[in-house]
């Protein structure tokens, strides 16, 4: 039996070539503001490092006893308690999901109000390889120091547990519950193989493309058929022709999940499932219009009749980094001995999605990655699995939860800083209804 060729790993080192270059080039840009006052600033560094057990404690359980998405109950339980030690009421379950969490601190319905999010979900089979046990550790740790100080917070601060974002788009569910309409900006961090203060995350859509043929005998009467497989063939070949006029950005992947039982019988039903994503919303829609474009002709060429559904799940959409936050964030990395840093040292070419995108175009919003394994390290692998549970992951949770907890306070305590964030989330076309960008 032969076996597969072995992947070329020259394109991966050229990227790494000049990923390194780039790194010895590049000099974080200070922020303009000055944030919250440092008297406070320290008090809250150092109510993380005195939680830095309890902590370390949920990486490690969140790591041990890792749940799916939906799934994520003693996840859910485990945040909720941990909250509940420090006498903060919190609540489990909502905005219709029901491993939810949320909890709040600060000046009640005075002032602006910040969101920290954490993450808690894992992969099937491979548990927590993209970290998401380190999100969940660092945003508690910086809630619970900004509940320190939650009698000198000149508005509030809520950590919303999101589940389910491997695969899912939990966040985009609980928007649709309102769990964003009383916040007026958002922040997490994602464990990664750099400290990257931003990087590319594409929009993503699922499509599940159906074709239903005339099954007929394939030997004796194939000319009283018409094809299903055939049709899912064209489209799947299209789609990689396709693929040549797309921007560097885009990425489409398709399975033939279905196309027949008997070779002997004319297949009367295939299915194609696709990931459609993009940079941006709107060359995610110019995306799905052509990829509905494809599905029709290859309909049309084999006779066959098609249905097109969009977005099982919901969609993500990508990312839109506020930059004024940023800024605050690689400040108070920079306490820590980190130097995030800034789009475009690391390829654009690595690039995934998440459900936060759907959040970053309801209010203005951070994703920065902080460092927890080595570069090569990539997500969802068993290698990346292993490192979620490393000293480093627990280090970058600490870290994580000092740069989420002081960016939230100098999101709170400086106006100007506030006003240039908004300012910019609006330059950049504001808020849009994401539920039905796609119509």
């Amino acid at each position: 039996m032969s076996q597969p060729t072995e992947p070329d790993r020259a394109y991966l080192q050229s990227i790494d070539a000049l990923t390194r270059r780039l790194l010895a080039e590049s000099v974080p840009d200070p922020s303009p503001f000055d944030g919250a006052p440092t008297a406070v600033s320290e008090e809250v560094e150092q109510g993380i490092d005195a939680v830095a057990e309890q902590l370390r404690h949920v990486v490690q359980q969140l790591h041990a006893h890792p749940e799916t998405a939906f799934q994520e109950h003693r996840s859910a339980m485990l945040l909720h308690q941990e909250i509940a030690r420090h006498g903060i009421d919190a609540r489990l379950g909502g905005y219709g999901v029901g491993t939810s969490v949320r909890a709040e601190v600060g000046s009640g319905d005075r002032g602006p109000t910040i969101a920290i999010l954490a993450e808690y979900d894992a992969l099937p089979e491979i548990g927590h390889a993209c970290g998401h046990n380190v999100i969940a550790a660092a945003a508690l740790g910086a809630f619970l120091a900004l509940a320190g100080v939650a009698d000198r917070l000149p508005g509030r601060v809520v950590l919303l547990g999101t589940p389910a974002e491997e695969g899912h788009s939990g966040k985009e569910v609980m928007a649709r519950h309102g769990a964003f309409d009383d916040v007026d900006s958002a922040i997490m961090v994602h464990p990664y193989g750099y400290d990257l203060a931003d990087q590319v995350w594409l929009g993503r859509r699922l499509l599940t493309i159906t074709f239903t043929g005339v099954e007929a005998h394939a030997s004796a009467q194939p000319f009283m058929g018409r094809n299903a497989l055939d049709a899912a063939n064209l489209a799947y070949q299209a789609i990689g022709l396709l693929r040549q006029q797309l921007p560097p950005s885009d990425r489409v992947h398709t399975n033939i999940t279905e196309g027949g039982q008997s070779p002997n019988i004319i297949p009367g039903r295939a299915v194609l499932k696709l990931y459609a994503r993009s940079q941006q919303p709107a060359t995610l829609k110019d995306l799905s219009r052509r990829l509905e474009d494809v599905a029709r002709g290859a309909a049309l060429m084999t006779g066959t009749g098609v249905e097109l559904q969009w977005d099982e799940h919901p969609p993500s959409l990508p990312i839109r980094t506020n930059n004024a936050l940023t800024g605050r964030w690689v400040a108070a990395q920079q306490r820590r001995g980190r130097s995030p840093l800034p789009l475009g040292v690391v390829s654009e070419t690595l690039a995934a999605s998440t459900d936060f995108g759907n959040v970053s175009y309801r209010v203005p919003g951070i994703h920065p990655l902080i460092r927890i394994a080595e570069p090569s390290t990539a997500l969802h692998t068993r290698g990346f699995a292993e490192a979620a549970a490393s000293v480093a992951a627990e280090q970058g949770a600490l870290d994580g939860a000092v740069g989420l907890a002081l960016t939230a306070l100098d999101y709170l305590f400086d106006a100007s800083l506030r006003a240039a964030v908004h300012a910019e989330f609006e330059e950049q076309g504001g808020a849009i209804d994401v539920p039905s960008y796609f119509d």
